[in-house]
């Protein structure tokens, strides 16, 4: 078996695909805008999931608010989110552990690609003692345009040293699932919206993908 190591990755988001960490999002959420005495809107929330927190307040507080109101929400939002993590602990989705380890004895590289801030992915690595599976993480910190704009997938590539074209993105967002698409890469999507996504390809949840799958959506490249 040829080392696809010198030629292929994956690209995973962090938040709905291989963590579930909705509520905790939710919950932070919801004490970070009820405590700035703005309206918690979960349904929007919903809808923008895995986009930037600077786009989705922007969006949400309208024209009038100000980078520093944005940026206040922000922080205090997701410094709630990484105490939730911390004290009660998070847990990997089904198939999420089984993809990783899979995917790295077969000598694919791996890299986070993700709208959290850099302090949040680190205490999930942390927690969740992901570190010796991914050989980058890009995080909302390194890119100055989040999902759906490829950025964040393209800089992971880059640092991964793997070409666009032998790349498969993991998400469980359209947004994620659009940026994937623009930077030339396939897709899976995964969730409880993984038929709407868009994707390449699309299931429920990570134990539900069949094996050789990446390598099948790649085609026929010369690994």
């Amino acid at each position: 078996m040829t080392n696809l190591a010198t030629a292929c990755a994956v690209l995973w988001d962090l938040d709905g695909t291989l963590v579930d960490s909705a509520e905790y999002h939710w919950q932070a959420w919801c004490e970070a805008l009820t405590a700035a005495g703005h309206v918690f809107d979960k349904d929007y929330l919903e809808a923008t999931f895995g986009q930037r927190n600077d786009r989705i307040l922007r969006a949400m507080l309208g024209p009038d608010a100000t980078n520093a109101e944005i940026a206040r929400i922000s922080d205090d939002k997701e410094a709630r989110y990484r105490a939730l993590v911390r004290k009660r602990g998070i847990e990997l989705l089904p198939g999420a552990e089984l993809w990783l380890k899979r995917l790295r004895a077969s000598g694919w590289r791996q890299a986070l690609a993700t709208s959290a801030p850099r302090a949040n992915v680190a205490a999930m690595v942390e927690v969740l003692g992901l570190a010796e599976y991914f050989g980058a993480i890009v995080a909302a910190e390194d890119v100055p345009r989040g999902k759906p704009d490829p950025q964040v997938f393209l800089l992971a590539a880059e640092q991964l040293g793997v070409a666009t074209y032998r790349c498969v993105v993991v998400e469980d967002a359209e947004a994620g699932v659009e940026g994937a698409r623009s930077a030339g890469m396939r897709s899976i999507g995964v969730g409880l919206k993984h038929a709407e996504l868009g994707a390449n390809l699309a299931v429920s949840s990570l134990d539900k993908l069949p094996e050789g799958v990446f390598q099948e959506l790649l085609g026929r490249i010369d690994f």
